[in-house]
């Protein structure tokens, strides 16, 4: 899993970790520390940070399994981008009730994605 996906399902499910696990997330995934870094930091051994990192991305990955958040909210964006795109193509029309159904679909879009 890349560093991309990791930092969704901390975004979706990082309220679950523990403080610690969020501090070593953050700095490791966010402000790219090195494990050794995180230790130094933390005053913790090297090993402890990255037990505490696996365990985390360990309970992402289950709560992304279980729920799919970001499975399903990563496929909604995709969709809403097909209905901004048909909806701007059918704005281009000359008939004004297409124009103003197609101004309608924008804006119900533009609030979903509020």
């Amino acid at each position: 899993m890349d560093a991309l996906e990791m930092t969704l399902l901390y975004d979706y499910y990082g309220e679950l970790l523990t403080d610690r696990q969020r501090m070593c997330f953050d700095l490791y995934h966010n402000q790219d520390y090195s494990l050794s870094e995180i230790a130094q930091e933390l005053q913790v051994s090297r090993q402890g940070v990255y037990d505490n990192l696996s365990r985390a991305e360990a309970l992402l990955k289950n709560m992304e399994e279980k729920t799919g958040c970001v499975h399903r909210d990563l496929k909604n964006r995709k969709v809403m981008r097909a209905i901004v795109s048909a909806a701007k193509e059918l704005e281009r029309q000359s008939d004004s009730q297409v124009k103003a159904l197609a101004q309608t679909i924008l804006d119900a879009a533009r609030l979903l994605e509020e």
